[in-house]
């Protein structure tokens, strides 16, 4: 395959021509990073075999998009033709524009070392070990089979960073002046701000948000910094090659539990499609769960959390929704506060709040009087 072309083509979509990336970009091969990959389609999850079809390989590998490729723990490069894995994506190649908007917020310089939290494909770390160098450039995930394929794959292009296995939730090898996460947490381990020298930056997203926080390390094991004003959704860490049940069996009981009824003041909305909605919801509500579906011209959403609380609106159009709820809490009762204040106030407090993260791990987050905690 002649991938230059392709990869300088890329790299002139994803930089600007004084980015200090875009040499990075056209010189890594990144189809040798994605051999295999899923799709999701009308029938179902698809398998698209790269070397089969050259052409097909190059043009979607060297596009700013990710690549799915493990659904479910089921790696893509491991499967067959009729295979189709259920469960929800658990890696991939990130779109590479998207690599590069973390690597900026890090602020990286030419001399740091730089722990990359989320190996998947690989690619990531090759482009961070072709600017920087193998001996700065660090590299973990908990899956053992990406982390081993990952090396190979390095080593196919002369590149032999650190790539080891390790949850990044638990303790962390070495020490970095920079730590990146390409997956999302539910909050910000404390093994991070230790394995940050002071000074040190770390860049992550909130599980179940589209929520960047940069922070950079204090010298009391603090840090601080601030919710970016972009926005970035990555698959959240997890402990093993999948992910629990968490809230699965209650929303399922939510599309046809009966419950407490009201008539809401809003319309049905999707909420994980309302990117600023659905972080709100996260950090105040953590652990809740969303489902969404179109039907006869009805839209309907539920929401449950694994205490057993849920909701179902039903609604059409601009209409009010129809709100069951039941359990311990009303979900969509909060969620209709939320909404009132965006109304109110003409924007949710999030972006651009200052955050505060204790040596504990413990989050603040506040912006013009509003303040929210992320705990451990």
């Amino acid at each position: 395959m002649n991938w230059r072309p392709a990869a300088d083509q890329l790299a002139r979509a994803v930089t600007h021509p004084g980015s200090r990336w875009r040499a990075a970009v056209a010189a890594v091969p990144r189809h040798e990073f994605v051999p295999y990959w899923w799709t999701q389609e009308d029938h179902g999850i698809s398998l698209h075999d790269g070397p089969a079809d050259p052409e097909h390989w190059r043009d979607s590998t060297y596009s700013n998009r990710s690549l799915v490729t493990s659904v479910g723990g089921h790696h893509a490069d491991n499967a067959s033709a009729d295979d189709s894995p259920t469960g929800r994506p658990t890696s991939s190649a990130t779109l590479p524009s998207l690599l590069l908007q973390m690597y900026r917020h890090a602020r990286i310089g030419p001399h740091d070392c730089v722990l990359d939290v989320g190996t998947g494909s690989g690619y990531g770390t090759a482009l961070l070990a072709q600017r920087l160098g193998d001996n700065r450039v660090s590299s973990i995930d908990i899956d053992p089979y990406l982390v081993e394929t990952a090396r190979e794959r390095l080593a196919s292009i002369d590149r032999y960073p650190l790539v080891e296995v390790a949850d990044a939730t638990g303790p962390i090898p070495g020490v970095y002046d920079r730590i990146i996460a390409t997956v999302a947490v539910p909050h910000i381990p404390v093994s991070w701000l230790t394995a940050l020298r002071p000074g040190g930056r770390l860049v992550t997203t909130i599980a179940s948000t589209s929520l960047i926080i940069t922070a950079t390390r204090q010298g009391d094991g603090s840090a601080v910094g601030r919710v970016e004003w972009d926005r970035a959704g990555f698959m959240v860490t997890r402990s093993g090659l999948d992910y629990p049940a968490g809230a699965a069996a209650v929303v399922e009981s939510a599309w046809t539990t009966h419950g407490d009824v009201k008539i809401s003041p809003y319309p049905v909305v999707n909420v994980e499609q309302a990117w600023d909605l659905a972080s709100m919801v996260a950090v105040t509500m953590p652990g809740v769960e969303h489902g969404y579906r179109e039907a006869d011209g009805r839209r309907i959403a539920v929401m449950a959390h694994p205490d057993g609380s849920w909701a179902r609106a039903t609604g059409t159009g601009a209409q009010p929704a129809s709100v069951h709820q039941g359990g311990p809490r009303r979900l969509w009762d909060r969620l209709d506060s939320i909404r009132e204040e965006w109304l109110t106030t003409g924007e949710l407090p999030l972006r651009g709040a200052r955050v505060r993260i204790g040596s504990d791990g413990r989050a603040i987050l506040s912006r013009n009087g509003w303040l929210t905690v992320i705990s451990p």
